[in-house]
């Protein structure tokens, strides 16, 4: 019979912010008072009231020169061309598939966005567009990458590269998209024997990395090999890592990433989401940052 970790309640303190960078960040609720200095310009999340810049969001103060925006600490996806996500397929319809991307709306996948598995170029068919469901069918997960924007805001998207397609084996985590970091790469083959895709959209896969990347990588096969218990082991680590960084609202990029791995190697990996733990291995993580930015 299993043992059962009972626990008591009990006042944690936040993490001491005296090591960010800039000092404490400015947070502010809807209708607090940003400045009142008529110089700032208005960005996404504020409005102007009797010459007062005030929040219409909950969120963080970021200012860029004189423009002055409030980012969301909780939002859904607003999609950004070159963005890369990962999304669930949740709908297959006339020559497009509707993809949960955690938006507003569903995403679209449209059949003529997609490369044929062994990366095909051609024009689609009809006898394509009746074979759909045996690329993609309701409840695959896939990478994509957004193509464009609709007048609704609504999300297309395309897999017109070997890298994109749809995802295997492995685990899907989902964190705020404000926590995920934009970087030139959101695909990440780390050295600790597994790979995540950051998506932009919060949705993050972490998978065991391909021993070999063939054509058929990125394609519309499904791999259903045995994963080892080690690679097993592994992904569950990083699973357990980015929900203790996304418990202290700290940025996720490989390298945060991969140093709350490393800080979690004396603990056990069930051990990892326990609160000392979590907040002794963050950190260890971002003193680790702190050092690499300075």
């Amino acid at each position: 019979m299993a043992a059962v970790t009972m626990r008591l309640p009990a006042v944690r303190g936040p993490l001491d912010s005296s090591g960010v960078r800039g000092g404490e960040k400015h947070l502010v609720a809807p209708g607090d008072t940003i400045t009142t200095d008529t110089g700032y310009m208005r960005g996404h999340g504020t409005y102007v009231e009797d010459e007062k810049l005030i929040a219409s969001v909950a969120g963080v103060v970021e200012r860029v020169n004189k423009l002055v925006c409030v980012r969301a600490l909780k939002a859904r996806y607003n999609g950004e061309i070159g963005d890369i996500v990962v999304g669930r397929i949740t709908e297959v319809q006339q020559k497009r598939w509707k993809v949960e991307t955690n938006s507003r709306l569903d995403s679209v996948l449209l059949l003529s966005s997609i490369n044929l598995p062994g990366g095909e170029l051609r024009r689609k068919s009809a006898e394509d567009e009746l074979a759909m469901r045996d690329y993609l069918q309701e409840g695959d997960l896939i990478s994509a990458e957004v193509q464009s924007i609709f007048s609704d805001g609504a999300v297309s998207l395309h897999t017109r590269s070997l890298k994109y397609g749809k995802l295997a084996q492995g685990v899907l985590v989902q964190v705020s998209p404000s926590l995920v970091k934009r970087q030139k790469t959101h695909f990440h083959d780390l050295p600790c024997g597994a790979s995540v895709i950051l998506g932009n959209n919060g949705f993050i896969w972490i998978y065991p990395t391909p021993e070999q990347k063939d054509d058929e990588a990125g394609g519309y096969t499904t791999n259903l090999e045995p994963v080892p218990l080690s690679d097993r082991e592994v992904i569950s680590r990083l699973r357990n890592c980015i929900v203790a960084l996304v418990t202290h609202k700290m940025m996720l990029f490989d390298t945060s990433i991969l140093y709350c791995y490393e800080a979690s190697l004396s603990h056990q990996i069930k051990d990892i989401l326990k609160p000392e733990v979590t907040e002794e291995i963050v950190l260890e993580a971002r003193q680790r940052l702190l050092d690499l930015e300075g």
